[in-house]
């Protein structure tokens, strides 16, 4: 992850236009003086060479730059996302301004809140091109199949939520006693329901979600990545008016739920963007190595043309350091 900054590499893709005779390799005026001082001189070749294998990955930095900041220009998302990132490393330093920044110096490469605001902008930029580049090379049976097995109308559902009355600190005999309980306390409100009372009624009495309590449990439309997995496949498998049977367990404690409405499916062409993206994620999840090899893929059908053979080998071999790094770990670093 060394995304550090070296000073005059503004113009290293300029130097990269010339080819020479046996293997390429980029030339610059040995006549033309980088620094001199008493009657020393070192030429510009002589810094080029010095400082352009050291630097592959700012480069990369700057290939990408101009690969992906006209397409995928600045918006409200970026700058939340940028945002967030900053403010979070800034919260694990506390007020210490020196501390934060001799972190990012060592876990990111970069001198200053400004160089890391802006490496994390040009990560954000590669995250939107690889999940793009990756929806646009999917097949219409993928996206089809995910279409068919997948995509729903939304669901307009009430619940009432029992949580179990248990402290953070309390002994794993102590939370199963309170879970027994919370799930009889629900099972309890499902008979009262079996014998006629009204739903939005109970919810108000003893649903333990404030939030939708006094609106006798009302949830509104939500589809499937807005719930989770076992209260959306309870309410799936629902008619219209009707309630769970048994209790549903999640993460929150017990629900009971009443169905109320279905819209219809939508049509394929509006929720294509977000089933290509999803796939995509789907696919960058399975493997921590595509992202660097798809960030390949892109700079080779952009005709990315090495002008010089040691910057093309020393780039060949920061991906394979990238890919491998992540392939051992199992997540995607920078670059």
């Amino acid at each position: 992850m060394n995304k550090k900054i070296g000073i005059g590499l503004c113009s290293l893709l300029a130097i990269t236009t010339v080819v020479t005779g046996c293997g390429k390799k980029a030339e610059l005026d040995d006549n033309k003086t980088a620094v001199s001082l008493d009657g020393i001189k070192i030429s510009a070749t002589d810094y080029y060479n010095e400082i352009k294998l050291s630097n592959i990955s700012r480069l990369v930095d700057m290939i990408d730059h101009q690969l992906f900041d006209e397409e995928y220009p600045a918006n409200d998302d970026e700058n939340q996302a940028v945002e967030d990132q900053i403010n979070q490393l800034k919260q694990t330093y506390g007020d210490n301004e020196d501390m934060f920044l001799s972190a990012i110096q060592q876990y990111f490469g970069v001198s200053s809140e400004e160089e890391l605001e802006e490496m994390l902008r040009l990560e954000y930029k590669r995250n939107e091109a690889v999940e793009d580049y990756l929806g646009d090379h999917l097949t219409e049976d993928e996206i089809q199949d995910y279409y068919d097995e997948n995509i729903i109308g939304d669901i307009k559902a009430s619940h009432i939520l029992i949580t179990p009355d248990v402290d953070s600190d309390a002994t794993t005999e102590e939370q199963e006693k309170a879970e027994k309980k919370a799930r009889r306390q629900a099972q309890k409100i499902i008979e009262r329901l079996d014998d006629g009372e009204d739903f939005a009624e109970l919810a108000k009495e003893y649903s333990d979600d404030s939030a939708t309590a006094e609106d006798g449990g009302n949830l509104g439309y939500f589809n499937t990545d807005d719930m989770d997995e076992n209260f959306m496949a309870a309410v799936e498998e629902l008619e219209n008016g009707e309630y769970t049977e048994e209790p549903v367990e999640t993460q929150y404690g017990y629900h009971i739920i009443l169905r109320v409405d279905q819209k219809e499916k939508p049509d394929l062409d509006e929720v294509e963007d977000d089933i290509k993206s999803t796939l995509a994620n789907n696919q960058l999840d399975n493997d921590s190595t595509l992202h660097y090899r798809t960030l390949m893929d892109i700079r080779e059908d952009k005709k990315i043309k090495w002008n010089d053979d040691e910057l093309e080998k020393q780039y060949e071999e920061l991906m394979n350091q990238l890919i491998n790094a992540a392939s051992s770990s199992g997540t995607s670093t920078t670059n």
